[in-house]
């Protein structure tokens, strides 16, 4: 099993053994029943790039080129209109319409107008050792602006060390089982977003740090979270480590970064593919 794969079991077990149960839910499934959840809080996982440790899970396959896609939403091609992102090819947002084809000022909407991301590699590249490279999606005139979900994923904060780029993300709610657990879309893409900013600017990606404030697994996930605990048992003896690699030269334009230009070697996930009834 990887280091995600591990981690994923340990956290699975915290949420079972010591989790607690929410009250009148904001989700629900499509069929209108309330999305609950048993959850546990402030969640901490660490992975050092630069020793292999790739954040993917194997217990189950991930889409983690469309993980990329959307990041390329959110950070390099910034937008909050649905038919926009499904041209990159991220169809998961479309649930989450405000009825104007958009998800409201969000997310890309929120990067655009602040110019986030090219403010971030323009700080690296003169101050690499300021301490103030903070990337935010939680803005509250934003926030108040237009209906929408909330970022969920909303706060980066970067450091330089030697040669390496190091990179903390900041979540304060997570669906586990789908999006936010170990290995998952979310590190995922974050990861790959920490292997971008470091090409760019010429460093070498080092730790990945994900602290998620509120973690959960749905009530109707059960069954796949003590699936994914039998593969793990069947696993054990396992000891793949996939890698990402990005295939571009340092110092290349963050705009010039394709999906093409990324390459997952030694990943073999399990079958079948486990399906999640979402929670809207």
């Amino acid at each position: 099993m990887t280091k995600a794969d591990k981690l994923l079991v340990q956290d699975i077990h915290n949420i079972l053994d010591n989790g607690y149960k929410d009250v009148n839910p904001r989700p629900r499934y499509e069929d209108g029943t309330p999305a609950y959840t048993i959850s546990v809080n402030h969640v901490v996982r660490k992975y050092d790039l630069s020793k292999g440790e790739f954040p993917i899970c194997t217990l189950r396959r991930q889409a983690w080129k469309t993980g990329i896609r959307e990041i390329f939403t959110i950070y390099q091609h910034p937008t909050n209109v649905l038919s926009e992102m499904r041209e990159l090819g991220v169809t998961w947002w479309d649930p989450w319409d405000i009825g104007d084809g958009t998800i409201g000022q969000r997310y890309g909407a929120t990067v655009k107008r602040y110019d986030l991301i090219h403010n971030l590699i323009n700080d690296i590249q003169k101050d690499p050792y300021g301490r103030r490279k903070v990337v935010s999606l939680w803005q509250e005139s934003d926030l108040h602006e237009t209906k929408g979900l909330a970022p969920c994923a909303f706060l980066t904060m970067w450091n330089v060390r030697g040669e390496y780029l190091d990179m903390s993300m900041i979540q304060r709610s997570g669906d586990m089982l789908t999006a936010s657990g170990a290995g998952g879309i979310n590190e995922i893409q974050y990861a790959a977003l920490l292997m971008m900013i470091a090409k760019v600017t010429g460093y070498e990606p080092g730790v990945f740090t994900h602290f998620v404030a509120n973690e959960q697994i749905y009530d109707r996930h059960m069954d796949n979270a003590q699936e994914m605990l039998r593969r793990a048992e069947v696993m054990a003896d396992d000891t793949q480590q996939p890698v990402l690699v990005l295939n571009k030269e340092k110092g290349c334009h963050f705009e010039d970064i394709t999906i093409d230009d990324f390459e997952m070697r030694d990943y073999n996930p399990m079958k079948p593919q486990l399906t999640f009834e979402l929670g809207i």
